[in-house]
């Protein structure tokens, strides 16, 4: 019996540090696991898959917070002692780092040598932004072409009396109650075209006209968000219906609310289709334009594509007093004709 009881004291102290490894290399694995995961998702586009269900897209928009918080895995899986999950968790961080990061630094632009054109977009939620501050902002940046989202009628109306007619004449509007209304404002001759064909919300196209004759084609966006599986198909179709830009004609530039984020495989598959992202190409792919003033964190879902021929000289973001979107500005040179 004492036998037997010294050999199974003797035995214990080599059997935990055994079973405390293991736990250790899954703690750390399932860290690393949780990040892969993700960056699989993200750099494979699963989210654009049909079986890719609405918390999924949802949750991708959330990527350049992931990619911030990528190395907490690569630290634990270090004080852990477990270095091929180090490893692992290294080569994690790197793929969502490209994914993510230049954004912040911007590419090259084309060598454009037409006219300038200063394009600005603002989502009013429910028409209740403040029409004066929008209209002072138009003033301030010059702005050529205005994409309104969320656009009541009681809103063009403040608009109206804001001075918005004034500064941009031209119009080509679908003003509705709630979320579905939007339009089209301009500083010069517009034409309105065919608007983009089955979407849930109106999204209307026209043909601007700026002096010397050089004509660009603007779409106003705007998508449902796709919180729902019900919702994400209807967001999918509405994204795929937009205009192809392709290089000959006239330039392209699509401005509005996208409830997407460039983290979105069905948002980079409108890019693929001839599009940049104005901020992307500045080095502004990164700044937040839906949520600033929430607390949860903010998303960068408005955006401003243009065709590849069109050079991008800025884009800024502006507060609008009543609306929890940004207004979001950029600074187009066109191609000459």
């Amino acid at each position: 019996m004492a036998e037997s009881a010294v050999v199974g004291l003797s035995e214990e102290p080599h059997a935990s540090p055994r079973r405390g490894g293991r736990l250790r290399s899954v703690f750390a694995w399932t860290i690393v696991g949780s990040w892969g995961v993700w960056a699989a998702v993200r750099l494979a586009g699963l989210d654009g898959i049909g079986g890719a269900g609405a918390p999924v897209v949802a949750l991708l928009s959330f990527t350049p917070y992931v990619t911030a918080a990528a190395p907490i895995p690569i630290i634990c899986a270090l004080v852990l002692r477990r270095w091929w999950a180090a490893a692992a968790a290294v080569i994690v961080a790197a793929g969502l780092v490209v994914a993510v990061v230049p954004r912040a630094i911007g590419s090259g632009q084309p060598a454009a040598t037409g006219p300038a054109l200063r394009v600005l977009s603002s989502n009013l939620q429910f028409g209740r932004g403040d029409a004066a501050a929008l209209v002072e902002l138009v003033r301030r940046t010059g702005t050529d072409v205005l994409s309104v989202q969320e656009l009541t009628p009681a809103a063009v109306q403040r608009l109206e009396r804001a001075g918005l007619t004034r500064l941009l004449p031209h119009m080509v509007l679908v003003d509705r109650e709630g979320t579905t209304g939007i339009g089209i404002y301009a500083r010069h001759p517009l034409r309105a075209l065919p608007p983009v064909a089955g979407t849930t919300y109106p999204m209307p196209r026209a043909e601007l006209t700026l002096p010397g004759g050089v004509t660009a084609e603007v779409t106003a966006v705007h998508p449902l968000p796709p919180l729902s599986d019900a919702l994400r198909r209807k967001w999918n179709h509405d994204l795929a219906a937009l205009p192809t830009a392709g290089r000959g004609g006239p330039a392209q530039v699509v401005a509005g609310d996208f409830n997407a984020t460039l983290d979105h495989a069905r948002f980079r598959s409108v890019l693929d289709r001839g599009y940049d992202d104005a901020a992307d190409r500045v080095g502004k792919g990164l700044v937040p334009t839906w949520g600033t003033e929430r607390r949860e964190p903010a998303l960068t879902i408005d955006h401003v594509l243009v065709s590849r021929q069109v050079a991008v000289r800025r884009v800024d973001v502006y507060s609008i007093p009543g609306s929890d979107h940004r207004a979001l500005f950029a600074d187009l040179i066109l191609p000459a004709r």
